[in-house]
């Protein structure tokens, strides 16, 4: 059963990607591996794959008011959300206290740490709102004014300690090369050299190594808590994530592209000034921060501040992470990849109750990532019209799986890519033999 529908399915298998027994659907052509896991219905590898259309085709069947802009409405969004995190703040002000419980073992410490923990969740639950809003600033969805989209974009990123300009150029560079293997940015797939495998077998370093000492298991997890806790600081920092070529399509060759440095090699000399105001925002941010702990103390900063943040940082890498990461969607390497075939490698998701707080950035992405200039608040109406015209031809990426479960498959079986050419499957380091076992081969 997918969304409440009986799926009948057709008694002969094909074989998909990565040599996993596929199976079709005979209603909604759902496809689905012998495990029932989803599987995109597009693969570039079958001499049957259909032709992509062109960006202009798919623009032609969305209703033309989906790209309308409207100051209002989008103004309307920041004080909604505002007032939810007001509204959340103002919760946890009457019902909850910074000072920690003097018996720790007691009920009433439970119930701080519980408390505390329930607030920090659904306080950066909303944030992520604003935060996909400052994302919308920065894509021109927000408004017709540039200005004015910059000048909210700016407060609500660097509210939230992102630099806004240098997130908007490398965010953007995540649009023009989705799923490209040598210049996309975040989320970039490793290589199996990278990985520590030597002929594709051996495991000589790296995390094939630390895989191989902790198991699938706690590997699985490893990589969620790299993710969603400390992947984002580290992707700012340029020590995770980032494309192999700098702006000027060159190799990097070790050199780290962080969006702190006005000179990083992430970003063209004309926006020089742009980052540097933005790492000031940033700066600024974190001087008040030290203020505040200063005169309240670190932890009511940790607790009213820090803990949402976590939250609100580990949703927005989720989003980006799943949005494009499926052992059955291709990456593509520059002799393969073009715009049309990046853009239809995104997948949309079910995220239930957090497309209200999130606006639906990630049950409508497929739309976002074809027309990023287009207003959130269209975007469903948008992807109704996209669906109806690619999921016929086999090219609408919709996976009903929950995104919990999604993620954990994610983090079980995309962990690398064999090459940077061509197309190219994610694989799994499960799928590799132990060390153990190859000397006894």
């Amino acid at each position: 059963i997918i969304s409440g529908t009986f799926h009948t399915y057709a008694s002969t298998n094909t074989m998909g990607k990565g040599g996993q027994s596929v199976q079709s659907s005979s209603r909604n052509d759902i496809k689905t591996t012998k495990d029932g896991h989803w599987v995109s219905p597009y693969n570039p590898l079958d001499p049957k794959a259909p032709a992509l259309p062109s960006k202009g085709e798919i623009k032609a069947v969305i209703p033309k008011e989906c790209f309308e802009r409207s100051y209002f409405h989008s103004m309307y969004f920041v004080a909604r959300d505002t007032a939810l995190a007001a509204g959340c703040v103002y919760i946890a002000h009457q019902t909850l206290s910074t000072d920690v419980p003097a018996d720790l073992a007691s009920v009433d410490a439970l119930k701080w740490f519980l408390g505390w923990n329930t607030y920090a969740f659904w306080m950066g639950c909303i944030l992520t709102g604003h935060w996909v809003l400052a994302h919308e600033c920065g894509h021109g969805a927000f408004s017709p004014s540039q200005t004015f989209n910059d000048f909210w974009g700016f407060i609500m990123h660097q509210a939230l300690l992102v630099p806004y300009f240098a997130w908007q150029y490398s965010h953007a560079k995540h649009h023009r090369r989705t799923n490209n293997t040598m210049d996309g940015e975040s989320h970039v797939p490793n290589s199996k050299d990278e990985m520590g495998l030597k002929n594709g077998v051996e495991r000589h370093g790296g995390y094939a190594a630390i895989h191989e000492a902790i198991g699938d298991g706690p590997f699985a997890m490893l990589q969620i808590f790299a993710h969603l806790v400390i992947g984002w600081p580290l992707y700012l920092m340029g020590l995770a994530s980032t494309g192999r070529l700098g702006n000027d399509g060159k190799p990097l060759d070790g050199a780290v592209i962080d969006h702190y440095r006005p000179w990083s090699k992430m970003f063209p000399s004309k926006l020089r000034f742009k980052i540097a105001l933005s790492t000031i925002g940033v700066i600024a941010s974190w001087v008040g921060l030290y203020f505040a702990a200063q005169e309240y103390g670190a932890l009511p900063v940790t607790l009213w501040y820090m803990g949402p943040l976590m939250w609100n940082q580990a949703w927005l890498v989720l989003y980006t992470w799943l949005q494009h990461n499926d052992p059955s969607v291709p990456q593509y390497g520059p002799d393969e990849w073009t715009w049309v075939k990046g853009a239809l490698s995104t997948i949309d998701r079910p995220y239930g109750i957090f497309d209200f707080f999130h606006h639906k950035i990630g049950s409508t992405h497929v739309a976002h990532h074809l027309f990023h200039e287009m207003p959130f608040y269209k975007a469903d109406v948008a992807t109704a019209a996209i669906k109806a015209y690619l999921e016929p031809k086999g090219l609408y990426n919709y996976d009903p799986t929950p995104w919990y479960m999604a993620m954990w498959r994610v983090a079980k079986t995309c962990h690398y890519i064999d090459d940077l050419e061509g197309i190219q499957y994610y694989k799994s380091l499960e799928d590799i033999p132990l060390s153990k076992d190859l000397k006894k081969d």
